[in-house]
């Protein structure tokens, strides 16, 4: 499989990429990689089989946890946590790991980050991402919790919406209930635009762009910035291009 660029200003970071490689297959629904440079491995999620898997040079693609409660996006805090959007517990889950590398580098107890907001269960949290100053930011459509495919079938108790959570303060924030169906978000390089994909945008399904204010706490000024047509983008992240 080789590249095609649709739009000039990506030659320059195409040019010598080579072709796509395929690494894995045997996942029913692959989502939600997460680069662990400690062992050089790659970690997603597998949402139907509620497992998560993982994939190193040299020994291929392996289950790395089962009942993992329907995982979905995951990130890395800046002290090496990860970070997971928990469908089956409707929440921010965190893993902590012991010390070492390689076969020494395992998980130890999870604990769940947040759950609710003002009292009532979030969804289905879908995609995750950590700002410089260690606030976590998540999406919270309903897929998970619509039937027993990618979850566990519940009736909402929240407008799907995208929110800020504090560790430091244990403060969750509730961004905007304005987009339908929040997927996919990241920050651009400077932090001063976030993104966020509307999947349930009609007719179109569109990434908007907001920015963000109050001190790098809320966000405003929405726009759509990509028009996917038919597409459906999902996770996504910028690099300083």
């Amino acid at each position: 499989m080789n590249l095609e660029v649709f739009d000039p200003r990506f030659s320059a970071v195409a040019q010598g990429a080579g072709a796509l490689e395929r690494l894995a297959t045997g996942a029913v629904w692959s989502e939600g990689p997460v680069w662990m440079k400690e062992d050089g491995s790659l970690l997603w999620s597998d949402i139907p089989n509620n497992r998560m898997l993982r994939w190193q040079a040299g020994s291929g693609m392996t289950v790395w946890r089962e009942a993992v409660e329907f995982t979905n996006g995951h990130t890395r805090e800046h002290d090496g946590s990860l970070l997971h959007c928990s469908h089956g517990l409707r929440a921010i889950v965190r893993t902590r790991f012991t010390s070492g590398t390689g076969s020494a580098w395992m998980p130890a107890a999870d604990e769940i980050v947040v759950d609710r907001y003002q009292g009532r269960r979030f969804n289905s949290p879908n995609d995750i991402v950590v700002k410089s100053d260690g606030t976590i930011w998540f999406t919270d459509p309903p897929f998970g919790i619509g039937g027993n495919y990618e979850g566990e079938k519940a009736e909402p108790e929240l407008a799907p919406a995208v929110y800020r959570f504090d560790p430091a303060t244990g403060q969750a924030t509730m961004l905007t209930d304005a987009v339908p169906g929040p997927n996919g978000l990241c920050f651009s390089a400077d932090e001063k635009i976030l993104y966020v994909v509307e999947s349930r945008a009609m007719p179109n399904r569109l990434i908007s762009a907001w920015d963000v204010t109050d001190g790098g706490s809320k966000i405003a000024n929405r726009r759509f910035h990509i028009d996917a047509g038919p597409g459906t983008p999902d996770g996504m992240r910028c690099d300083v291009d």
